[in-house]
């Protein structure tokens, strides 16, 4: 009895301790950090403070817009449960008009200029607020763990193979010797309401011998084929043709149209249908070009396919990867605030009339998906469907889609026994894998610098050599770039402090007991 009277205690003390920190405007400092957050690292305490203080250039008139889309109705849904008011909607409506009226008066916000305001008018659920906060902080705390572990399993995996002299081979990070020509096409699809999109395409002006290796890029949500032209160009000087794909009602345009009020959503729903289905159609647009055009060149038995973000989940899926809405469904349940943004995409699937969906294309032969979203979408039941080589590349400074709960989470439910995970230590998940100033990724680098990254050059670099690697062994299955796809090269280029560590599909016991203590440790 005395202990629970103790503990009762323990925690009043510690919601009148944030009531009154909110009020009086006092930041708490790195002692206090700890005691709401747990035994994470003074860094990952410092970039927390960061977050509470960052201030997000909102515009009101947009972020109105935003708030009426699906997604924005969502996350109001989710972080009204922190309010205590006499029910839901005025818990959400409240919640909408404070964050609005806030940005109007200050031209700005920050979280922690919010729970002050907020706090002065309605009755926050403390203890609610502090255990998000404590499973923002054990995300923190995980993700640095993490690193550590695999970058264990990664020199692990070094030890098991014969020797290489890297300095001897050819440096896949430079540019090849073909030049290059670009073109853009436009696709009408008649049996997808005329859904009509434009493809750039990267070749080279020399082909390589033998049959031309193809490789379609599916952008992320609100980015453009625009954005992807340096992967396309560098896969193109080694005699690859790349085609990059428009997603309409999911690119930069949708962004810009519900920005502007032309649009309620930020993007379609049926882009989970349209997306794998537009790059079935540039496949099958290649085909009809490829005698034409082509002179039977290409290689169109074998496609490869790399996916950015949103781009990833079109990538599973036409790896062979189905939508489990069961899964989906409890895990998009609105009762806690989770550390995952990603969710707010995936959780839109859940409108998709309930059907299999299996977009699974036999022409394409590996996928290599980047920061991709789907660990709830998809499940271990969905994703076990993909039989074929999956390279996957995650960033620990990833917020958008956290790489514990995303990539590093679903790669153990992978099917296929050639399958590798490229982690990259302070890779964000927007600004590093594009150079594209607009779009999604313009508004975030003005309102969310924290979620973007700097550094791209490095990043490119392991992404360049990767990707050629993976690509040119599984789809040109030229064996001379396997030691290329060794944990010990990645060693070799990796550059502190943002380094690279790659493990495959022979560390998945380990990583399986090392995500076993965390999601037991999460709850």
């Amino acid at each position: 009895m005395f202990w629970s009277n103790k503990l009762d205690q323990a925690r009043l003390n510690s919601r009148k301790r944030v009531k009154a920190l909110l009020k009086s405007k006092i930041i708490p400092g790195i002692v206090e950090l700890a005691f709401y957050l747990g035994r994470v690292s003074e860094e990952d305490q410092v970039e927390f403070r960061k977050l509470l203080e960052q201030r997000l250039d909102l515009n009101p008139v947009q972020l109105y817009r935003f708030f009426h889309t699906p997604i924005g109705e969502d996350l109001l849904n989710r972080f009204s449960n922190l309010i205590n008011t006499e029910g839901d909607s005025n818990a959400t409506y409240a919640l909408r008009e404070t964050l609005i009226k806030t940005v109007a008066e200050s031209e700005g916000l920050s979280v922690l200029k919010f729970l002050r305001k907020f706090s002065t008018s309605t009755d926050l659920k403390i203890n609610l607020i502090l255990f998000t906060a404590k499973q923002i902080g054990l995300l923190l705390k995980q993700t640095e763990a993490m690193v550590t572990q695999i970058s264990k399993l990664s020199a692990a995996e070094a030890t098991l193979h014969r020797l290489v002299d890297f300095s001897a081979l050819p440096d896949i990070r430079e540019s090849g010797e073909c030049g290059i020509d670009r073109q853009i096409i436009t696709l009408k699809d008649e049996s997808r309401r005329l859904r009509k999109f434009r493809v750039i395409v990267y070749q080279p002006q020399t082909p390589r011998p033998g049959k031309t290796p193809v490789v379609v890029i599916s952008h992320g949500l609100g980015s453009s084929p625009e954005d992807f032209r340096e992967y396309a160009q560098h896969l193109a000087s080694y005699g690859y043709l790349v085609a990059l794909p428009q997603h309409p009602g999911s690119d930069s345009t949708q962004i810009q149209d519900m920005l502007a009020g032309d649009s309620r959503e930020v993007f379609k729903l049926n882009e989970f249908i349209d997306r794998p289905l537009d790059i079935i159609c540039v496949i099958n647009e290649l085909e009809r070009r490829n005698q034409l055009e082509y002179r039977g060149r290409l290689n169109l038995q074998a496609v490869g396919v790399m996916g950015h973000s949103f781009g990833g989940y079109t990538a599973l899926a036409l790896a062979g990867a189905e939508i489990d809405f069961e899964k989906l469904e409890q895990a998009c349940e609105p009762v806690v605030v989770k550390p995952n943004i990603s969710l707010l995409l995936q959780c839109r699937a859940l409108r998709l009339p309930r059907k299999t969906y299996n977009f699974r294309d036999e022409r394409v032969k590996a996928v290599l998906p980047v920061d991709s979203v789907g660990s709830e979408v998809f499940g271990p039941k969905g994703l076990s469907q993909i039989k074929i080589p999956v390279f996957m590349i995650a960033g620990s400074k990833d917020k958008m889609a956290p790489a514990v709960l995303e990539q590093i989470r679903v790669f153990p439910w992978l099917a296929t026994s050639n399958r590798y995970l490229a982690l990259i230590k302070g890779k964000a998940h927007v600004g590093n894998f594009s150079k594209s100033e607009t779009g999604l990724k313009c508004m975030l680098l003005k309102t969310l610098p924290h979620l973007t990254g700097s550094n791209a050059t490095i990043f490119y670099n392991y992404a360049y050599a990767m990707s050629l690697a993976f690509f040119e062994v599984h789809i040109s299955k030229n064996i001379q770039y396997l030691p290329y796809l060794q944990s010990s090269y990645a060693k070799y280029i990796s550059q502190d402090p943002f380094n690279l560590y790659l493990i495959s599909a022979s560390s998945v016991d380990e990583l399986n007991q090392v995500l076993q203590d965390f999601r037991a440790k999460l709850g």
